[in-house]
C-alpha cells in the first residue's frame, strides 16, 4: 500500500484498503482486550492483597464486559465465508395477510434499519413499493458495514407475526407473514457480464405515493435477466436513468449470488428455503398477543422482550443461528 504505484489500479487499491482496514480493526480489538486483561489482573492482585471488596466487585463487573468482548470478537472470526465481509442487499416482501402483512413488512424494515444503526452500519432504500392501504408490498435496502452480509444472511426466510390487528374494527387476532432475502453486494472487482441480449428492459409509469410526476412519465424500470429469469424493478427516483442504474446494481448482485450458489452446489438448498410466505414455512415467530414472545424455530432461541427486538435488538438470534450453522 505504500508503493508509489499502489493507486494506479484504483479498484484493486480500494479492495485492498478495505480488507486491510478490517484486519487492522480486528488486531486493534484483540490488543485492546489484551490490555484490559492485564489491567484487570493487576487490579485483582492489589484488591486481594488489600482486602478491597469494592475493587474486587469492580473487577468482577469489568471481567464480564471483557468476556463479552472476547466472545463478540471470536464470533466475528467465524464469519470467514467468501462474501461474509461484504455489504448486503436486503429484500423484504409482504405475504399472506393483505394490509396487515404489508404493515408487518414495513415493521421489519424498521427493525433492520434500527439494527444497522445499533451496529454502526448505514442503510439506504434502493426501491420500495407502497401497500394499497398501509405498509409496503416490498422493499430493497442496501446495508453498508463490515460483515453486513455475514450477519444478515441469518435473517433469510419467512417471518410470522401474531397480534391484534389495528386494521380490524372488531379487534381480532391476526396472523401475517413477510419474507426476507439477503444477497451480498458485488464488489467492483468481480466481473459479472450482463450482456444486453440477456436483458429485457421495460419502462412504465410508477405508482403509489411520490407526487404528480410518478404517473406523468415512464420513469420506473423493470429488468429481467433472461438466462436466470431473475426480475428486479425500481421506481424510487424521478429519473429513468437513475432507476435503471439502481436496478442493474441489484440485478448484478442477484445474478452473482445465483451463479455462486450453483458453483457451491447449494442452489437446491437455498431454493428449498424460499417457501410460500404463509403458514408452516416461518423461521421465526413474533407474538404480540395473547403473550409476548419472539422465537426462532431453527435454533429455539427466544425472548419475551418483543419491543427490544422490534427496536433492532436481534444480535442474539443472529449469533444463535450462525453458531449453530
Amino acid at each position: 500500500m505504500s508503493g508509489a504505484d499502489f493507486w494506479n489500479d484504483r479498484k484493486n487499491a480500494e479492495y485492498v484498503s478495505r480488507h486491510a482496514r478490517v484486519l487492522k480493526d480486528t488486531i486493534a480489538s484483540w490488543e485492546s482486550l489484551q490490555s484490559q486483561l492485564v489491567d484487570l489482573d493487576e487490579l485483582q492482585e492489589m484488591a486481594t492483597e488489600e482486602g478491597d471488596t469494592d475493587a474486587l466487585g469492580e473487577v468482577e463487573t469489568e471481567s464480564a464486559v471483557l468476556v463479552s468482548g472476547v466472545e463478540d470478537l471470536e464470533f466475528r472470526s467465524m464469519l470467514d465465508g467468501d462474501d461474509d465481509d461484504k455489504n448486503a442487499i436486503l429484500v423484504i416482501h409482504s405475504g399472506a395477510g393483505g394490509t396487515e402483512a404489508a404493515d408487518w413488512a414495513e415493521m421489519l424494515m424498521r427493525m433492520y434499519t434500527r439494527w444497522t444503526e445499533r451496529n454502526g452500519m448505514d442503510s439506504s432504500v434502493m426501491d420500495i413499493q407502497p401497500g394499497d392501504e398501509a405498509g409496503i408490498k416490498g422493499v430493497t435496502v442496501e446495508v453498508k458495514g463490515d460483515y453486513a452480509y455475514g450477519y444478515l444472511k441469518a435473517e433469510a426466510g419467512v417471518h410470522r407475526l401474531v397480534r391484534i390487528s389495528p386494521f380490524d374494527s372488531s379487534s381480532r387476532r391476526h396472523t401475517s407473514f413477510a419474507s426476507v432475502f439477503v444477497y451480498p453486494e458485488v464488489d467492483d472487482d468481480i466481473e459479472i457480464d450482463l450482456k444486453d441480449d440477456d436483458l429485457k428492459v421495460e419502462v412504465y409509469r410508477a405508482g403509489g405515493a411520490g407526487g404528480q410526476h410518478v404517473n406523468k412519465t415512464s420513469s420506473a424500470v423493470r429488468i429481467t435477466h433472461l438466462p436466470t429469469k431473475i426480475v428486479v424493478q425500481c421506481q424510487n427516483e424521478r429519473s429513468q436513468f437513475k432507476n435503471k442504474a439502481t436496478a442493474l446494481k441489484v440485478l448484478t448482485a442477484r445474478v452473482y449470488k445465483h451463479f455462486k450458489e450453483e458453483e457451491d452446489k447449494k442452489l437446491q438448498e437455498v431454493e428449498s428455503s424460499k417457501k410460500s410466505i404463509d403458514f408452516g414455512s416461518q423461521i421465526r415467530s413474533y407474538v404480540f398477543h395473547p403473550y409476548n414472545l419472539v422465537k426462532d424455530h431453527r435454533t429455539s432461541h427466544e425472548t419475551g422482550n418483543v419491543q427490544a427486538v422490534m427496536d433492532g435488538d436481534i444480535d442474539s438470534f443472529i449469533k444463535a443461528f450462525l453458531t449453530q450453522e
